[in-house]
């Protein structure tokens, strides 16, 4: 997803089911890799060309061929956009007593606690200092928040809790080198949590239940086989999974040793990305799957887990199940989400019904996301999503309920108050629309496109541009993930520097059917760069891009597109921008994270087998390292140095295979990153450095480098000379 800061749950209690495969296997993720959260809209103002003259910004700087602009629209600061959110993902406690949110605190990201209707009188209770904390949640005691970190990105995560009330932070999974990852909280046991380790085999992780008060670890589950596992809320292990070896994956029952009891589902290579176990309720007598089997879409059942009876809740034709609201208490499944173009919600219980149209009254026109509710129900946040302001959120008070002789629960009269605007420096700042379109590609598949135009050539953002301008194709990464529509800030630059952007849900991103995403299988450089190409020319037929300006940018297999954009259809870019993308399949395959290796026959089935020398015939012809020698256009490249996916050897081999070819290429690394760029001084370098480049190549606008190297541990390995002004910035940046 490309709507972070706001996700609809707590990603760091993520369910480990079969339909997060894919997001195990391949987070070569989707969500933008420059930061794990990204800005999320809310109510905007009524679209003016005056919002595009408030406000204070750098001097709007072009190139000699810059833009012939008509109107004059101020610059958008770099760390407006980029920089570290106002206050973002509120969580109430489960009492309902208080509320936590992340926000800066001397510039790094942290976990702040207060009352619950006012954040201005919170405290800091993390004391992160270097990377930023990017999600957490509430321990039922009520007192302790629980939080994950790394350390410079290399995603061996350790769990940790701060108890609220006195500030102890405890290292619950003290273990170097170890993946740790939360697997479920429960209300019957506040003071515990289940977590997964792979300390004693780095393929699979152990389940362990850990006492928040006293350290205590205890092994749950010694795991010899299972990939994926489900914990009920009595802490049982109740469910694990395995990939076979045409790419398939069988749920089992489980015994209490973990051994299997007895077969639960397979899901078919075809329908893993579309189906997931979600997990019980709270009486762990039904389970809750999404199934695609004998349909195109992943449809909604309920399993009773002692008869196996399964019922179907809800499907929806052309989107598969989403995100769901699950009431806090009973674990009961009470709305569902489904995302074609827009996410929209659909009740399941009418009690929420009423409590839906009050919202709908704070906003009319956005896209709803409930952050969080208390364990009794009465106090839920919730944020509005739009595309062209903040992100605003609020809490709501569904009223004191009370009981009467039949036991029937009413509600007083329900309330809603303000809380927090995600960045409100972007309130009057020149935002654009996200428009939503369908493109038919060249086979007929209907790809869901989002493009946002340049003020410059659209000052009525009616979607129709008054001239073609220069275009940016920005490729979201998985590539099993998608693009959806809100506040994009790679969408607002690029908007603002005077490109054109379009983003593309090409064949093989998820949330369209199994049809649509098993179309990409094994169609890395090709149908799915047809798909790109495809967009790109409906971009020029519609009078939207320039031909002789295009530039293909993104990150994770957005970065791999970028790479197939310069070797495989050289003459289509101008240039190219390549975030932590993998240049050689074979080796990206092969290099891994040993605890993927249980998700290996799956990834095989989908991009190629690096097992089978027909396999690695396959991977050769698709690696764009293959083609190197067909790079003409100018080429940029970001990487982590200590990215765990796609490891920095995918961009060294380019990067060498380049300069032993004398192609010119500029090469960004950063130390202290993994698979994407957290802190906010390195986002704010590369986006300096991003902008001057595509200013130099497409003639947009760019703000002054200024500043932008302070604090960031940037280092050019290649090709500062290749962006003007570029060397002397970094001379003369403020010494550490």
């Amino acid at each position: 997803m490309n709507r972070a800061d706001l996700p609809p749950v707590p990603a760091l209690l993520r369910r480990r089911c079969a339909g997060l495969l894919v997001a195990a296997l391949a987070s070569l993720v989707g969500v933008s890799p420059l930061h794990a959260s990204l800005d999320e809209p809310a109510p905007a103002s009524a679209p003016s060309v005056m919002r595009a003259q408030r406000g204070g910004a750098p001097e709007a700087q072009s190139p000699e061929r810059g833009m012939d602009d008509k109107t004059q629209i101020s610059l958008i600061p770099r760390a407006a956009l980029f920089g570290n959110p106002s206050r973002i993902m509120a969580q109430i406690s489960p009492t309902g007593s208080a509320m936590a949110f992340i926000a800066p605190s001397d510039g790094v990201l942290n976990v702040f606690v207060g009352p619950l209707t006012n954040p201005g009188e919170a405290r800091a209770v993390t004391h992160n200092t270097v990377r930023g904390v990017n999600n957490f949640a509430w321990a039922y005691t009520g007192e302790h928040i629980l939080y994950a970190d790394d350390a410079n990105g290399d995603e061996n995560f350790r769990v940790y809790a701060v108890n609220v009330k006195t500030g102890e932070k405890k290292d619950l999974t003290p273990l170097s080198g170890v993946r740790a990852e939360i697997f479920k909280i429960s209300s019957k046991f506040p003071s515990e949590v289940v977590l997964g380790l792979n300390d004693r085999d780095p393929k699979l992780h152990d389940v362990y239940r850990v006492n928040l008060d006293t350290d205590e670890r205890t092994l749950v589950l010694k795991n010899e086989q299972w990939g994926e596992m489900v914990v009920d809320d009595d802490f049982k292990v109740r469910l694990g999974a395995k990939t076979n070896a045409d790419g398939s994956v069988t749920w089992n029952w489980l015994n209490d040793d973990g051994t299997p009891k007895g077969e639960f589902v397979t899901f078919s290579l075809a329908d893993t990305a579309s189906s997931r176990v979600e997990g019980f309720d709270a009486s762990g007598k039904i389970l809750y799957i999404v199934d695609s089997t004998g349909r195109n879409t992943g449809a909604v059942y309920q399993v009773n887990a002692d008869t196996g009876e399964k019922r179907l809740v809800i499907r929806d034709d052309k989107a598969d199940a989403g995100a769901m609201l699950v009431h806090p208490e009973t674990g009961i499944v009470q709305a569902v989400s489904f995302e074609t173009d827009r996410a929209r919600w659909t009740l399941l219980s009418e009690e929420l019904s009423k409590d839906f149209q009050a919202l709908r009254k704070t906003n009319v026109t956005g896209d709803m996301i409930i952050q969080s509710r208390s364990l009794d129900d009465r106090y839920w946040v919730v944020s509005f999503v739009e595309d062209d302001a903040p992100a605003k959120t609020y809490l709501y008070d569904r009223g004191e309920a009370t009981k009467d002789a039949s036991g029937k629960v009413t509600r007083g009269a329900p309330s809603t108050t303000f809380l927090f605007a995600n960045r409100p420096e972007l309130e009057n700042a020149p935002l654009v629309k996200m428009h939503p379109v369908t493109i038919t590609a060249r086979d007929g598949l209907k790809l869901v496109c989002y493009y946002s135009l340049p003020l410059q050539r659209d000052p009525d953002m009616n979607g129709k541009p008054d001239k073609p301008a220069p275009l940016v194709l920005n490729v979201h990464g998985g590539p099993w993930a998608r693009d959806s529509w809100g506040l994009r800030p790679e969408h607002q630059w690029l908007a603002n520097r005077g490109y054109a952007v379009l983003s593309v849900n090409y064949r093989g991103s998820e949330g369209f059917g199994k049809e649509f995403l098993n179309a990409g299988n094994k169609e890395w450089a090709g149908k799915m760069h047809d798909d790109l190409i495809d967009a790109v020319d409906w971009a020029v037929k519609q009078g939207i891009a320039e031909p002789d300006k295009v530039a293909i940018y993104g990150g994770s297999y957005g970065g791999y597109a970028s790479l197939v954009g310069l070797t495989f259809t050289p003459d289509k870019f101008a240039c190219a921008v390549d975030i932590v993308g993998p240049s050689n399949l074979q080796s990206l395959l092969t290099s891994f994270p040993e605890y993927w290796q249980a998700f290996m026959d799956n990834m095989a089935a989908r991009v190629g087998d690096p097992r089978t020398e027909e396999g690695k015939e396959f991977l050769k012809s698709r690696s764009p390292l293959t083609f190197v020698d067909r790079i003409s256009k100018p080429l940029l490249i970001a990487q982590g140095a200590n990215d765990p996916r796609v490891k920095q050897a995918e961009s060294d081999q380019i990067v060498s295979a380049m300069k032993t070819k004398n192609l010119p290429v500029t090469y960004v690394l950063y130390p202290d990153e993994g698979h994407g760029f957290r802190r906010p001084e390195n986002r704010m370098s590369f986006y300096a450095v991003a902008e001057a480049f595509l200013a130099q190549h497409l003639g947009g606008r760019f703000e002054p480098f200024g500043d932008a190297f302070k604090g960031s541990t940037i280092d050019v390995k290649e090709g500062s000379d290749q962006i003007p002004g570029l060397s002397e910035a970094l001379a003369n940046r403020p010494k550490p």
